[in-house]
C-alpha cells in the first residue's frame, strides 16, 4: 500500500507532459516544424517515391492523370460575384493557378474568353513566396474588393491581403494579417470579424483562434474590440456575415467539437445564443432559419428524428417559438445528402437507395 501511494503521488505531482515524454518515444514528431520530425518526414517520402516509381504501371498512369489534370476540356466551376463569373483555374502552364472572370455571355461559348484577375505563379515569382491559393472572400454587396487568402507551400496558416477587383491589385495600405490560422468576415465596406493568433491565451488547446475581434480600417489590430471569446478546450471559433435574400446576420460560430457548435447572431451590441441542439447545423434562407438534425430533438411538445431538416421563422425562433415545418424527415431508404438554394426555392439532394434526385 504504502509503495502504491507513492507511485500516485508521483503522477500527480510530475507533470502530465514529462510523463508522456517518457512513455511516448515518438513525441517529437509533435513538433511538426521540427528539423528531426521533417527530416523523418522526407525519408518516409523518399521510400515511397522510390517505391512507386519503379513500378511498370508508375509512368503510363502518371501522363494519364497530368493529361485529365491539364485538358482544356475540364468544366470550369465558377462563383457569381455581382456581373462577373469567376473560375480558378491551374494548368501544366499554370501550376499554381490563375484566378480570373468572365461574362455569362462568354461563359455560354465553348471556348469563353476569361480575364485574368490574379496570377498566383506570376505573384509567386515576383514576390519570391511559394503562394499557394486558398480562396477569397469578395465584399457584398459591392464585390469590388475581396480578402485574398495565400499560405506558403500549402501550409495551413495563410496570409490575409485586401485586394481591389477593379483595379486588380493589392490594396496600398489595406487591411491585411500575417501568417496564421485566421478567420476573417466582412462585416462592412470599413470593418472585419477578425480571429487570429492575437498572442499569447488566444489560442485553442487545438491552435485555432479562440477570439474574434471587430478590427475597423485605419486602426491598429490591437486597438480591435473583441466580440467573443471561446473556451480554451474548443475547437476554435469563426464569424460570418451572411446576406441572404435581403437579409443580414451577422454570426459567430464556437465549435465545442468536431461535430458540436454554439451559434450566436448579433443583436444590437449583444450576441444572442441560438436555441438548438449542440449537433445540429445551422443555415439560414432569407427570413427563415433552417435546421439539420444529427439526433432525435425533443422540444415544443413533439419530436423530430434525427436527418429531419426543419424550418421556422428566424426572428419568432429567436423569440422561443419552436413551431417548426418539417422539411425533410428520413425514411428507410432515403437521406438528406444536400441543401441547395435558388432564388425562391430550396433544393433538397436525396440519396434515394444510394441514387440522388433533387
Amino acid at each position: 500500500m504504502k509503495f502504491k501511494f507513492i507511485y500516485l503521488l508521483i503522477l500527480i505531482l510530475v507533470p502530465a507532459r514529462l510523463v508522456q515524454a517518457q512513455s511516448d518515444p515518438y513525441l517529437w514528431l509533435e513538433d511538426i516544424t521540427g528539423q528531426r520530425a521533417l527530416d523523418w518526414v522526407k525519408q518516409q517520402d523518399d521510400r515511397t517515391r522510390a517505391l512507386l516509381e519503379t513500378s511498370p504501371d508508375f509512368q503510363p498512369l502518371r501522363q494519364r492523370f497530368l493529361a485529365a489534370l491539364d485538358s482544356d476540356r475540364r468544366i470550369p466551376y465558377v462563383g457569381k460575384y455581382g456581373s462577373y463569373y469567376y473560375n480558378f483555374w491551374r494548368d501544366k502552364n499554370h501550376p499554381r493557378g490563375l484566378w480570373r472572370r468572365t461574362t455569362l455571355d462568354e461563359y455560354k461559348k465553348s471556348n469563353p474568353a476569361w480575364e485574368t484577375v490574379l496570377d498566383v505563379d506570376q505573384l509567386g515569382a515576383t514576390e519570391k513566396e511559394s503562394w499557394v491559393w486558398q480562396g477569397a472572400d469578395v465584399l457584398k454587396p459591392d464585390y469590388d474588393r475581396c480578402l485574398v487568402m495565400l499560405s506558403r507551400g500549402g501550409a495551413d496558416a495563410n496570409v490575409i491581403r485586401e485586394f481591389d477587383l477593379v483595379k486588380k491589385e493589392f490594396v496600398p495600405g489595406g487591411f491585411s494579417l500575417p501568417e496564421a490560422k485566421s478567420d476573417v468576415s466582412w462585416r462592412d465596406r470599413d470593418s472585419l470579424y477578425v480571429a487570429t493568433d492575437f498572442g499569447a491565451g488566444s489560442l485553442t488547446s487545438s491552435g485555432y483562434p479562440r477570439i474574434v475581434k471587430l478590427w475597423r480600417r485605419g486602426t491598429p489590430l490591437a486597438d480591435a474590440k473583441v466580440e467573443f471569446v471561446a473556451n480554451a478546450d474548443d475547437v476554435a471559433v469563426a464569424s460570418a456575415v451572411e446576406h441572404d435574400h435581403g437579409f443580414t446576420y451577422e454570426m459567430i460560430d464556437r465549435e465545442v467539437s468536431d461535430f458540436e457548435d454554439e451559434m450566436f447572431v448579433r443583436r444590437g451590441e449583444d450576441w444572442w445564443r441560438i436555441d438548438k441542439p449542440l449537433d445540429a447545423d445551422l443555415e439560414t434562407f432569407g427570413k427563415y432559419i433552417l435546421l439539420r438534425l444529427r439526433s432525435d430533438w425533443n422540444v415544443g411538445g413533439r419530436t423530430y428524428r434525427a436527418g429531419s431538416l426543419l424550418a421556422a421563422s428566424f426572428e419568432q425562433y429567436l423569440a422561443g417559438d419552436r413551431r417548426m415545418s418539417v422539411l425533410f424527415e428520413p425514411q428507410a431508404r432515403v437521406s438528406l445528402q444536400d441543401v441547395g438554394a435558388t432564388k425562391n426555392f430550396i433544393i433538397l439532394n436525396e440519396l434515394a437507395n444510394v441514387c440522388g434526385r433533387a
